[in-house]
């Protein structure tokens, strides 16, 4: 039988300015309505305005540390045990560290209002890579609350 879904990760090709996945990813996130060129245009606006903010790093370093320094480690999901709910802290694995990461990033940037894509993208990058900003407090109070709930994580299996 056939599968339903591809793997998007072997059909995600380097994306063409930097050879980079982890930008191409982005840059499909950040799309809408299928116009990738115009996604892929704020994002290289956002990279050249980072450039010119921290002149002597790399920006696809500073976009990569960024999305690293925003992913989180563990996070609560609800558990059903014996007609009561819990919220189970569990570990979070590779691929969803990293989409959560990239949602957070974005999510941040839309945010803020009044400005075009490409600033509101660079500064929300900026902060993160300077651990602050709204996606680094989003991870904190994830970590927060895995914590405040870590009496209930002999649930986890």
């Amino acid at each position: 039988m056939a599968r339903k879904f591809t793997k998007s990760k072997e059909q995600l090709r380097p994306d063409p300015k930097f050879g980079s996945k982890l930008a191409s990813k982005f840059i499909n996130c950040l799309m809408y309505d299928g116009k990738k060129s115009v996604a892929q245009a704020v994002f290289y606006n956002a990279l050249e305005m980072i450039e010119r903010r921290i002149p002597n790093e790399n920006p696809i370093e500073v976009f990569s540390r960024a999305v690293e320094n925003v992913k989180p480690v563990v996070e609560v999901r609800s558990k059903r045990v014996g007609g009561a709910t819990y919220q189970v802290p569990m570990q979070v694995n590779k691929v969803r560290q990293q989409t959560l990461s990239i949602r957070w990033i974005l999510l941040a940037a839309r945010e803020k209002k009044g400005r075009p894509m490409a600033v509101k993208l660079a500064d929300e990058l900026v902060a993160a890579y300077n651990r602050e900003g709204v996606a680094i407090s989003k991870r904190e109070n994830v970590h927060r609350m895995a914590d405040a709930n870590k009496a209930f994580s002999h649930f986890a299996w």
